[in-house]
């Protein structure tokens, strides 16, 4: 009897200090997939949803192909270009998103945007600094 209540002692002990101990989440951010396919590009946060039409520059598409951002950026790396934070759901947007796998709007070309008024400079990778464009 006296080994059955060390036992629930214990275990009472182990519940106890596990439900006390605090949580540690993870920093680390695997990449895993293929990049979103996305008409006009997606943010550089996760969940990585599709920009609207308007959020890049023309510097981050090569031949109409978006260049990358966050785990998937194809460009050089001290690659800067010109973003529209206005439309960034981080900055309070909330109108119409693309979504996966939709097709260019053909009135609107995402490397020939001669509208584009840019008002945050991005590295493609999260980080972001001033600039007018």
């Amino acid at each position: 009897m006296n080994r059955f209540k060390g036992a629930l002692a214990a275990a009472v002990a182990i519940v106890g200090f596990t439900a006390a101990a605090p949580k540690v989440e993870a920093g680390v951010d695997i990449a895993i997939g293929p990049e979103p396919v996305c008409p006009y590009g997606y943010y550089d946060q996760p969940p990585y949803a599709c920009a609207p039409y308007g959020y890049y520059g023309p510097e981050w598409f090569v031949g109409g192909a978006f260049i990358g951002a966050g785990r998937w950026f194809h460009g050089p790396a001290d690659f800067r270009g010109h973003v529209d934070n206005r439309f960034d759901v981080h900055h309070g947007y909330n109108g119409r998103l693309p979504n996966h796998g939709d097709h260019l709007e053909a009135s609107r070309s995402p490397d020939h945007n001669d509208h584009f008024r840019g008002n945050e400079v991005r590295d493609g990778r999260g980080h972001a600094g001033g600039g007018r464009h």
